[in-house]
């Protein structure tokens, strides 16, 4: 698996050179970016790994909206929703796991096909913008 390297936003912000290059997160207090805009393709996502040792799966949406979850299935345990399929059921962006198929909502985290399960849900922004969530 490829990761994205990950960034401060002061450093973001050193080297981006032109508002929304990079997409950041927001863990805590902090902005930390994970990707240039231009890694990621409409539709399918990349995997990132954070400061903290834990993975996420950030995508952007074909309306140009960018998302972040953790990248682990909790139903199989592996890392593998960067690889997932987008989609939206009345409304919600979702990405559905490539392994049991299983979808989580973006926004959210929350799975919508098991309301007991759940991955983490990142707010995320482009470089130089305020937050997307």
């Amino acid at each position: 698996m490829t990761t994205a390297p990950v960034q401060t936003s002061e450093q973001t912000q050193e080297a981006a050179g032109a508002a929304g290059r990079y997409v950041e997160l927001r863990i805590g207090q902090n902005w930390v970016a994970v990707c240039e805009l231009a890694d990621l393709t409409p539709g399918r996502g990349v995997a990132a790994l954070l400061p903290d040792g834990h993975q996420v799966a950030v995508f952007l949406d074909r309306d140009g909206r960018s998302y972040a979850v953790g990248n682990r299935d909790p139903f199989s345990g592996a890392y593998v929703l960067s690889r997932g399929l987008l989609g939206s059921a009345a409304g919600r962006p979702f990405v559905a796991s490539p392994l049991l198929k299983q979808r989580f909502d973006l926004a959210t985290g929350g799975c919508l096909d098991d309301e007991t399960a759940s991955v983490p849900a990142y707010v995320t922004r482009r470089s130089g913008e305020s937050a997307a969530g």
